[in-house]
């Protein structure tokens, strides 16, 4: 069962800590808003304020200046707000890096939403609909969104839009059919946020099942990803036992796909979640903390450099909250 996504602040860990220490902790609901001393440095921000988590990923091989987009989750999927620069640190290849710039605002993010139409949706498209509405209503109003839609092939349904409803509207008319290409709908989406306007980027995938029908390999769109400066969430809907062996790996695809730029892939064995799913991106989008530093030793070698970031926190705090964060980044090459 999946728990929907609500901000938390430290200081709502620090109570839960201090109540759990005192033996009075009982359950409560993932909707409880807890209030807990300034003192404790991070602070709660109920869905209700519509804060924002950006989904930006890569780094700006253009210049020496390296963004790191990072949220913060406690065990119960909710984002954590409050902190500030001195509770992170930042390691390029083990190597830990000056934190030059910090910021957690709620920033407009460029959004793509890669949408499959293929004949396996045919009795899931109206909670689909659902779950797009779901995910728009949580996300900025300020945020630019298209539509990519796939079955045999990809197709850019709607182009970069700021209102919502278009990209919905456009959805009604979508009929499900055909073979499931869904590795080549990434790497569409991919080449479209070339043209974004915001540095801030995402991509939103809602899929039941593995790529059947792509001419991309998994391989070429996993170096895509790599590449490229986005951050991309995953839902994947699939029935109780898989057909095909397509089907059998569609999970690790998207976990792949999502996990190295520092999102998450949601595995949904009942489509009626599917709208809460995404909403709960929506709000995690809306929760993030952006890191950027100048490599220590810098090298234009055009090869991989790892990137690791950690919290400085007390370990009773620290040890259930979860980083996510971009894996790494290829730097340009002379």
């Amino acid at each position: 069962m999946f728990h929907p996504v609500r901000s938390i602040s430290f200081r709502a860990v620090f109570l839960f800590l201090l109540t759990s220490a005192a033996g009075v902790y009982s359950q409560t609901s993932i909707d409880d808003v807890h209030v807990v001393p300034r003192t404790a440095g991070i602070e709660l921000a109920t869905a209700t304020t519509r804060p924002r988590l950006s989904g930006a990923g890569l780094i700006r091989t253009s210049t020496d200046l390296v963004m790191v987009p990072v949220t913060i989750t406690d065990d119960r999927n909710r984002p954590v707000t409050g902190l500030d620069r001195d509770n992170f640190q930042l390691f390029e290849n083990k190597q830990a890096q000056e934190i030059k710039n910090f910021s957690s605002e709620d920033s407009p993010v460029s959004i793509g939403i890669i949408m499959d139409v293929s004949g396996s949706m045919a009795n899931k498209m109206e909670r689909a609909r659902d779950a797009v509405h779901q995910f728009c209503e949580a996300s900025n109003p300020q945020d630019e969104l298209f539509m990519v839609t796939f079955s045999d092939a990809p197709r850019l349904l709607t182009d970069f839009t700021s209102r919502p409803e278009e990209i919905e509207n456009a959805l009604l008319g979508a009929q499900p059919k055909g073979r499931t290409s869904l590795l080549d709908a990434i790497y569409m989406g991919i080449h479209k946020m070339k043209d974004a306007r915001y540095s801030r980027r995402a991509l939103l995938i809602i899929s039941d099942g593995g790529d059947n029908h792509s001419r991309y390999s998994d391989r070429d769109v996993k170096s895509a990803v790599k590449e490229a400066d986005i951050v991309i969430y995953a839902v994947g809907t699939y029935d109780r036992y898989a057909n095909t062996q397509e089907e059998l790996l569609g999970p690790e695809l998207l976990q792949n796909v999502a996990g190295v730029t520092g999102g998450q892939a949601y595995t949904l064995s009942n489509v009626v979640e599917l709208p809460e799913v995404t909403r709960a991106i929506g709000t995690r989008l809306r929760h993030q903390y952006m890191l950027t530093y100048r490599p220590q030793m810098h090298s234009h070698d055009g090869k991989w450099h790892k990137i690791k970031v950690k919290l400085l926190l007390p370990k009773k705090w620290s040890s259930f909250l979860r980083v996510s964060a971009r894996t790494g980044y290829y730097a340009g090459a002379e």
